[in-house]
């Protein structure tokens, strides 16, 4: 089987180029322009892939409220050439999305058929990539969303915290958002189930449980002390959304079902973001990941 993943320097192609290794073939943006019909089929039909995985996008949330333009151009504009792309050659098409599609006030998990409503231009631009897929190729595409991503790769949330948990003497983080982290290995895991077993459909995808972003960084810091990683605790008091804004808003809550995931994708099993945090601390001592 021959697999194209689109981005190469993100968490997500981090992880699936740690399970397909040089199996895959992995394009960038110096590579491939995905906002370019012409270029990207001319550059894809050299390969002629049975299936693709999108692991790029525009991803700066805030940034995208001053910039919607590039915003739109490379999640809307670029899956759309992607999905025309697989429907002209037959190959299948994995792509992925978030939680922002959704306003965050339902108050309970969002399945796969709730009605979306974006509520900033990160979010809207991820809505149009969904929709175009959903038109183009309904029937040979999987849609799967996910949240709250890290990785011992690049920039996210964890090492954040190790960072300023090492750093500071105390910290402030918000606890009136509630969701469900989600360890981009096991994100990984389930792209290359779709893309082999060719799953169509939109599913979600993240690590089992719920918690605040506050209950998360409490969870970092008591197991970075446990592990070696940080040589002492610091206080972390939970403040709410109101007290830290930003230009984009933020859903309060985007917990998704993932009933129907457990269902088709049943030789992978979700497992407690607890259990995959520590998980993932255990790869990030001896990477030295931390400072990069």
């Amino acid at each position: 089987m021959s697999i194209v993943v689109i981005g190469k320097s993100g968490q997500l192609s981090y992880e699936l180029r740690r399970l397909l290794g040089d199996s895959a073939t992995y394009f960038g943006r110096d590579d491939v322009d995905i906002t370019d019909y012409n270029a990207l089929s001319t550059t894809l039909n050299a390969l002629k892939p049975s299936a693709l995985i999108n692991a790029s996008a525009y991803t700066a949330v805030d940034k995208a409220e001053s910039d919607s333009a590039a915003a739109h151009m490379v999640n809307a504009t670029g899956v759309s050439n992607l999905a025309s792309y697989c429907k002209e050659t037959g190959a299948f098409f994995v792509h992925i999305s978030t939680d922002y599609v959704f306003n965050g006030q339902k108050g309970s998990p969002y399945s796969v058929d709730d009605p979306i409503e974006p509520q900033g231009v990160y979010g809207e631009s991820k809505a149009e990539g969904e929709k175009a897929l959903k038109s183009i190729l309904p029937d040979d595409s999987c849609l799967i969303r996910t949240a709250w991503v890290y990785s011992v790769h690049g920039n996210n949330f964890v090492k954040t915290m190790l960072k300023l948990m090492s750093d500071k003497p105390k910290l402030t983080v918000i606890d009136d958002q509630v969701g469900s982290p989600t360890w981009a290995k096991g994100l990984a895991e389930a792209c290359l189930f779709a893309a082999t077993q060719r799953v169509s459909g939109t599913y979600h995808w993240t690590d089992e449980g719920v918690c605040s972003w506050f209950d998360f960084a409490l969870a970092i810091q008591e197991l970075a002390i446990s592990k070696g990683l940080l040589t002492r605790g610091i206080e972390i008091s939970p403040i709410p959304t109101a007290q830290y804004p930003t230009p984009a808003k933020r859903p309060h809550y985007s917990v998704l079902d993932k009933a129907l995931t457990r269902d088709v994708f049943n030789s992978l099993h979700p497992t407690h973001w607890r259990t995959q945090l520590s998980a993932m601390l255990d790869e990030l001592k001896p990477t030295n990941e931390l400072y990069k």
